[in-house]
């Protein structure tokens, strides 16, 4: 009788079993994984904070409101040559996009023409959506999740500069705004909104105070500004606030507010 020493192959570990995490089973792994992944770059590169910009992908330079782009740019220079000047051994408000072309390109370029750090959030989208090449490679991420690449957004920001944009610019303001509204972090997030005539134009706030929707103390929840000087102001007034705060961990992950 002869033998048979052969054994069946083994069947994958389970975390590399690619049919098991692309499957609906392994779904609360890969969203877990979109929030341990950027988390350990993060703290790799000692990132603490940051100043997030939002504004169109579809906002380009040569553009009718190229404008923008190059203000955009300037900010980005402007808030990145100012931390590179604190006293601080982790690195504090990074400039932080959601990676893709327009005025998210035009923070992370000017960033980068100031020799600093910066971060794009992208996600795969069916159009517009792909990484700049101004990125910091270590700190560029592409998500699949909104939602988890919402938390990164919020819970790493101390500042937000919302440009002019369209639909995915106003969620990511109006999702902001109602967290600070709501005081559902604890911590202060300031929030920017620049080119007052386009704001005004497109969300009439006074209205939603007269028609009782929200209240006359929500409008102060934001700020106006129209050139990189004035919003450069306005940044270095709102941040100065966290500068002596100290950092019990790097990211300096806010916490939800607990329910009194």
């Amino acid at each position: 009788m002869i033998e048979n020493n052969s054994h069946p192959p083994r069947p994958p570990l389970a975390y590399n079993n690619e049919e098991f995490l692309r499957g609906p089973e392994g779904r609360s792994v890969r969203i877990l994984s979109e929030y341990l992944e950027p988390l350990s770059h993060f703290r790799k590169q000692k990132v603490r904070d940051t100043v997030v910009f939002f504004g169109s992908a579809r906002l380009r330079q040569d553009g009718p409101l190229g404008r923008y782009y190059d203000e955009a740019r300037k900010l980005a220079r402007l808030v990145t040559e100012w931390t590179a000047g604190l006293q601080d051994p982790t690195s504090r408000f990074v400039v932080c996009s959601g990676g893709g072309p327009g005025i998210m390109e035009a923070a992370n370029r000017g960033a980068m023409d100031a020799h600093g750090k910066t971060i794009g959030l992208n996600i795969g989208l069916p159009f517009e959506q792909f990484p700049n090449s101004f990125i910091t490679p270590d700190l560029s991420f592409e998500f699949h999740y909104f939602f988890m690449r919402k938390f990164w957004f919020a819970y790493l920001a101390k500042a937000l500069v919302v440009f002019p944009g369209g639909f995915g610019t106003m969620d990511e303001l109006f999702e902001l705004l109602t967290l600070v509204q709501t005081k559902k972090l604890a911590k202060k997030i300031s929030i920017l909104l620049y080119g007052s005539e386009f704001w005004k134009e497109i969300v009439n706030f006074d209205a939603l105070v007269r028609h009782g929707m929200i209240s006359a103390d929500d409008l102060g929840l934001f700020q106006f500004a129209d050139d990189p000087a004035s919003a450069m102001k306005i940044l270095k007034e709102v941040l100065a606030v966290h500068l002596d705060t100290p950092a019990r961990e790097t990211p300096a992950i806010a916490h939800s507010v607990k329910p009194e």
